[in-house]
């Protein structure tokens, strides 16, 4: 987690397991944001579950959200949007 936050861009990044219990958070992002990142993982492998889970991505005029699951660990990067 730090080298990830250490990258330039980033301004925060979480990690999560399965249930949405935060196992550490960095920056600007919120452990009250676990569950529901946990929960965004869950959901998208249901659209093809015999594939690997996705890179989930979204964005507002502020940041963009990177989310990928590996196994049972969710990650989460919070990135700087240039406009």
């Amino acid at each position: 987690m730090d080298e990830a936050y250490n990258t330039e861009g980033i301004v925060g990044c979480l990690v999560t397991d399965k249930s949405g219990l935060c196992l550490g958070v960095k920056g600007n992002a919120s452990s009250e944001s676990a569950g529901v990142l946990a929960a965004m993982a869950d959901v998208v492998t249901k659209i093809e579950p015999s594939s690997k889970p996705p890179i989930i991505s979204f964005q507002n005029e502020a940041r963009h959200c990177l989310i990928h699951q590996e196994g049972p660990i969710i990650g989460a990067i919070f990135k700087a949007t240039s406009i």
